[in-house]
Parts: C-alpha cells; sequence; structure tokens
C-alpha cells in the first residue's frame, strides 16, 4: 500500500446502531476524536441514529451521507435500502435485519456506541473506515475497549 494519500482512495466512515441516548451515553471520546477531520469524503451508516444530535455529527463529517432506516428509526425517513458507486465499486446499503442472497462482500460496522443488546454481554463499540480505491478497498475496523482503541486493517481486491 502507498503512502501518498492520493492512492490510498476515497476514506468511507461505515457507521450504525448507535441506540443513543436510549440505550448508552453516546460514542466513545476516542472515536469523537478521531472522527474531526476532513478527510472523509462519504459516510453510509445502517441506521438506529437515535437522535437528531447523531445525525447532525454524521452530516458534519462528510458532504456525502447515506442513511438507511433501521428497525428503531421510526422517527426518521430514511430508506430501506441504498445503491451507490464510489469509484468502481458498487455498494448496497441496508440495516441488515434483510435477507440479502447475493453479493460478494458484507461489512458490519457493528454498533458505534457500544449499545446494550441483551444478547451480549459487554458490547464493545465499533465503526469501520474504508479507503477505496480503483481496483481495492483496505478496511479498518476500530474498536474501542476499555478506553483504548483498537484498528485492524484488511484488503480487499476487485477482481
Amino acid at each position: 500500500m502507498s503512502d501518498k494519500l492520493e492512492d490510498i482512495g476515497e476514506f468511507v466512515l461505515v457507521i450504525g446502531d448507535f441506540h443513543s441516548p436510549m440505550r448508552n451515553l453516546g460514542l466513545p471520546d476516542c472515536f469523537k476524536e478521531l472522527l474531526k477531520t476532513d478527510k472523509i469524503k462519504h459516510v453510509l451508516c445502517t441506521g438506529n441514529v437515535g437522535c437528531n444530535e447523531n445525525l447532525e455529527l454524521l452530516k458534519n463529517i462528510a458532504d456525502s451521507v447515506h442513511i438507511t432506516k433501521g428497525d428503531m428509526d421510526s422517527n426518521f425517513d430514511f430508506p430501506e435500502k441504498i445503491n451507490i458507486k464510489i469509484g468502481d465499486f458498487k455498494i448496497s446499503l441496508v440495516h441488515g435485519h434483510q435477507i440479502i442472497p447475493w453479493g460478494k462482500y458484507f461489512i458490519n460496522p457493528g454498533s458505534a456506541t457500544g449499545a446494550f443488546q441483551p444478547w451480549v454481554s459487554n458490547p464493545i463499540p465499533s465503526f469501520i473506515l474504508m479507503a477505496i480505491s480503483k481496483s481495492s478497498i483496505v478496511v479498518y475496523v476500530y474498536e474501542e475497549k476499555d478506553g483504548k482503541m483498537n484498528v485492524e486493517m484488511s484488503e480487499l481486491r476487485k477482481q
């Protein structure tokens, strides 16, 4: 992977399941600091925004913001599915409760806030940052554990 920013591609934030203020206190501070940048060109949100404050946060990250309706988004009028193209990649965005019978890669950002879930004893806040270039996507998975941020990276190549 190149060190030049233009070779890295466009940065795309994939985030969802805020569920705040209903099930948590909001984004971890380390996430808030990381998202204060002008490098992110697109936001893809899988829904469950929670409140207008979170919606405004997403709109302030990038000019291109796409949000699908989550099962707890009754106060918002988001679409069930969005199809967009970034670089040479076609991306379909859904909340995740839908069944999708086709597709090559599935990326789930988890819960941005680590929202309470009865089936997970200690939910971990997470989101994904993708760097989309012409023929590849570098996927960075960010997780907050015990107040510290962990990042894992993988690369998907177009065939």
